[in-house]
């Protein structure tokens, strides 16, 4: 269970007053939906909370991790976030976003510490695609192949980073989620 008064208690100071959302996935990086656990509370009030006893079949929950959306001035502590970037497209093999490529136009830093990805044209978050990812981490960046996906095809993605200090550009931060769990 994740749910919001614990995680407080556990990161005491980190967690907004009031968050503006909450996203879950498991520590595998699935989606909610693509896990298939019934969820018994996903909720900016309560956190998010998964019962062994809700399942099908017995199954038991998935281990998953939260992060929770903050609105500014609370985020403004020394962390920063890029501009988006969208340097691929979905074409012959999928939408690959990667970071090396970033550096070597000297668009990011060199240890970013999250990466985020959502679709171009609604801005839905990569985790609640649906989609399946082949790369999806901080070192690396984002790649959705084609092959992977049940429609023969990935969705159009742009993603952000977040880093420590000061950005690339020299500004400093603005409003970032918190990974807790």
């Amino acid at each position: 269970w994740e749910t919001l008064c614990r995680l407080r208690k556990e990161n005491p100071g980190k967690i907004c007053p009031r968050p503006a959302a909450i996203e879950a996935k498991t520590l595998s990086g699935l989606t909610v939906a693509a896990a298939g656990d019934v969820i018994y509370k996903n909720d900016i009030t309560s956190g998010f909370i998964c019962r062994n006893k809700d399942q099908i079949n017995n199954k038991k929950c998935n281990d998953y991790r939260v992060r929770f959306s903050c609105y500014p001035p609370f985020c403004e502590r020394g962390v920063c976030w890029t501009s988006w970037f969208n340097r691929d497209d979905p074409g012959t093999t999928g939408d690959w976003e990667v970071l090396s490529e970033l550096k070597k136009q000297k668009k990011i830093c060199d240890n970013p510490l999250y990466v985020d990805a959502v679709t171009t044209d609604t801005m839905t978050p990569a985790i609640y695609t649906g989609e399946t990812f082949y790369m999806y981490n901080p070192t690396d960046g984002f790649v959705c192949r084609n092959k992977d996906q049940t429609t023969g095809k990935c969705s159009d993605y742009k993603n952000f980073l977040w880093t420590f200090g000061l950005s690339c550009s020299g500004k400093s931060g603005a409003s970032f989620p918190l990974i807790m769990g």
